[in-house]
């Protein structure tokens, strides 16, 4: 498994515990907002930083995201 591989699946489950649901229903709803190859491509920026921002960045990406499929 390659470390963005890695660091991924710790990311969703991180991220899952933070929202209170789990790794699945996180990812189907990444699946389906469009942003989970996003997630995944921003390995350089999330693993070096603070995952409080990571979580406040995938947060704003969703809702945006949510917002433009609400359109």
């Amino acid at each position: 498994m390659s470390k963005e591989m890695e660091f991924f699946s710790f990311l969703l489950e991180q991220y899952a515990q933070h929202k209170h649901t789990t790794a699945d229903l996180v990812l189907r709803n990444w699946d389906s907002l469009g942003i989970t190859d996003y997630i995944f491509n921003m390995y350089e920026l999330y693993h070096s930083e603070s995952i409080d921002n990571a979580f406040a960045d995938i947060d704003k990406l969703t809702n945006l995201h949510q917002a433009n499929c609400n359109k």
